[in-house]
């Protein structure tokens, strides 16, 4: 591999995770083309352009190129709006490569169904392999909605299918995920390769927990309870309110020390309403413990969880979950949604707890009953089992994804 194309057309890997459509996928992008750039691999990331302010080149790191490529208005969309711009997307990824001579990339990574639609038509154009990641499924997200939220689109669940039958390698972040490609996807197996994400070892440490409580101003003895994620009913950011509420109900004595801690900010369905999280926490009558703050630049997302006694993340549907592994990377337990990937990022009993379903009162009694009086059993465990993930790791097995799939097409083509 010299060279590699990256599509991501709804989001680009330069925008802050948190809120809007960045999120995981983003820090995915970030990490893995980094090192990839690091050992000697030219990464080259497709994005749709939201400025006209934005260069038309810019570069992330040392080796790694975001292309900025007009498609649509100079204005945010929503995903829903985004197949309507895929000919204009695809028709400035194709004249980028057009310019250089035949050969010019080794293969296409496309990020998400919308990317793998551009991903596909690129392929045969400049015949090199497709491998695409979805981040998430339609088909598993409409068997498991939040309250509220709408289904994805049929228009999305048969792109996604054109795509799992046109990729050459698909990568999954789970076994969960493997299986769910192949049982509702029909993916033929021998495509689908299980590639864990994985997390900054070196940003996301434990560290001095009162210190981080001084920086967001908590006092050292209050009990913190922390959400980080995009605002919407996906990621269900009331369920910990809800939770804490029922907490509060049980033992009163609590209110002067409990802190819910929100960042983040609104996403997806959540921008329909952007301050129902606070309105709910005014009808629970918990609006004096919650605190919100907005989506953190890494550093100080590092302190997030240093200052947390728990991090929940209670999302209906997670193909992986960075957040879990990057609050057990600062020593912070978790109690996450046994959901999707979660399983795999939380060891249920060792770093953190898994809660079956959404209910108020199961998620109090894990929090209250098992998470905070284990806590210190369970941080002693957390940062052991999240360095069993590294970017490094997940890095090389993508590149020799790619060879594999590489060498595959070839024989393939000169059958």
């Amino acid at each position: 591999m010299k060279r590699v194309a990256v599509l991501s057309v709804h989001t680009s890997p330069l925008e802050q995770p948190g809120t809007g459509d960045a999120g995981g996928m983003n820090v995915y992008i970030v990490q893995t083309a980094t090192r990839m750039a690091q050992r000697g691999v030219e990464v080259e990331i497709f994005t749709r352009a939201t400025s006209s302010e934005l260069p038309p080149v810019a570069e992330l790191a040392p080796g790694v190129r975001v292309r900025h490529v007009a498609a649509g208005p100079f204005e945010g969309l929503g995903k829903e709006e985004l197949p309507g711009q895929l000919c204009a997307f695809t028709a400035g990824v194709l004249r980028a490569e057009a310019r250089h001579e035949p050969g010019y990339y080794d293969a296409i990574h496309s990020h998400y169904w919308l990317s793998g639609q551009v991903g596909w038509l690129a392929r045969e154009r400049w015949s090199v392999p497709l491998v695409h990641t979805a981040h998430t499924l339609a088909k598993v997200k409409n068997l498991a909605l939040a309250e509220g939220d709408a289904p994805e689109p049929r228009m999305r669940v048969i792109g996604e299918e054109q795509v799992v039958a046109e990729s050459d390698r698909l990568v999954a972040n789970t076994d969960i995920e493997a299986s769910e490609l192949i049982k509702l996807y029909d993916a033929e197996p021998s495509k689908v390769a299980v590639v864990p994400p994985g997390v900054d070892l070196d940003r996301f440490t434990p560290g001095d927990q009162a210190h981080a409580r001084h920086c967001f101003g908590i006092p050292r003895d209050a009990v913190v309870l922390a959400f980080v994620g995009r605002i919407q009913p996906l990621k269900a950011p009331d369920v910990l309110l809800r939770a804490a509420a029922e907490m509060l109900v049980r033992d009163p004595g609590l209110r002067s020390r409990l802190i819910v801690l929100i960042v983040g900010g609104p996403s997806g369905s959540g921008t329909e309403r952007p301050k129902a999280l606070e309105e709910l926490a005014a009808q629970l009558g918990i609006a004096d413990v919650v605190r919100f703050l907005p989506p953190q630049p890494g550093p100080t997302l590092a302190e997030v969880y240093r200052a947390a006694d728990l991090v929940a993340v209670p999302s209906y549907n997670e193909s992986f979950g960075l957040v879990a592994l990057e609050a057990q990377a600062c020593g912070t337990p978790v109690v996450a949604a046994a959901v999707g990937g979660l399983p795999v990022a939380v060891n249920d009993g060792m770093s953190g707890v898994l809660v079956h379903g959404h209910e108020p009162g199961a998620w109090a009694a894990a929090i209250s009953g098992t998470a905070l009086p284990q806590r210190e059993h369970l941080a002693s465990n957390a940062v052991g089992h999240a360095r069993r993930f590294s970017w490094d790791r997940t890095t090389d097995a993508l590149l020799a994804g790619y060879q594999e799939a590489a060498d595959v097409f070839r024989r393939e083509v000169f059958a």
